[in-house]
């Protein structure tokens, strides 16, 4: 199975040492001090990865299997996650959803040689924040990580809090909370409720969310939204609270502000 990242672009290259293996021209240092775990069990793009990401400024430490990437996520917060689904050990998805469930936030990049639509939707729903297929350009890696690092993180100048009557979201903590009992939420679930309480009272169709949201554009007839509204929902809405996010059939969804 080749699953080696595209060569054609100068993505992936035999370097020489004292050679770069990022495309020129490069900013690197983008996200200088920012903790990345890799988990791959492939040697060859492991280490082609681990090197191309600590020359752009990440802290990488790599894990070749699920129960060793458990074991240093216990250990470390990270800032962001790349999982390859082929572990020898476990299904990379099962790990997602493990270490979601242990309290890791931190936003996971799947890196699969599964291309299917059903393959890319299934890993979304699990826990996933972004999928992209072996083989890679590594400057497109690149960019996916910047922007899912970019949406998890408020900008110069924004607040760093939101409030929608009881609710609550830390954008620094990327914690929320309803009527002050903390909300257990994934990190793509955070970023959707972000999202909708940055347009309280105003109704957000399922195409905004997947370009807002997700980033990317995937099949208009997936039911990802549906998926990440239900489980949002049975969290801020559940254990008897007023329901605040409000589905209009067939036109999207809006969180109400009063």
């Amino acid at each position: 199975m080749n699953s080696t990242p595209h060569r054609d672009d100068n993505s992936f290259i035999s370097a020489r040492p004292g050679h770069s293996l990022l495309p020129a021209p490069f900013s690197v240092h983008y996200h200088l001090c920012m903790r990345l775990l890799l988990v791959e069990d492939e040697h060859d793009i492991q280490s082609f990865l681990r090197q191309a990401l600590a020359e752009a400024g990440y802290i990488v430490d790599v894990a070749p299997d699920g129960k060793t990437a458990e074991s240093l996520a216990a250990t470390h917060p990270y800032d962001i996650l790349i999982v390859d689904l082929g572990l020898p050990d476990m299904d990379g998805i099962n790990l997602i959803l493990r270490l979601r469930q242990t309290g890791v936030g931190a936003p996971v990049l799947i890196l699969s040689a599964r291309r299917s639509v059903d393959d890319r939707v299934r890993g979304l729903e699990q826990g996933g924040d972004d999928y992209l297929t072996k083989p890679f350009a590594l400057a497109e890696l690149l960019a996916r990580l910047r922007n899912l690092l970019k949406r998890n993180s408020p900008q110069a100048g924004e607040p760093t809090r939101l409030h929608v009557q009881d609710l609550e979201l830390d954008l620094l903590r990327r914690e929320a909370t309803r009527s002050g009992q903390p909300l257990q939420l994934t990190a793509q679930e955070f970023v959707l409720l972000e999202y909708l309480c940055r347009n309280a009272g105003r109704v957000v169709t399922r195409s905004m969310i997947l370009q807002k949201v997700w980033g990317m554009r995937i099949q208009p007839d997936t039911n990802v939204v549906d998926v990440h509204i239900y489980r949002l929902r049975g969290k801020v809405d559940g254990s008897g609270r007023q329901p605040l996010i409000r589905t209009l059939r067939g036109v999207g969804y809006v969180l109400k502000d009063r």
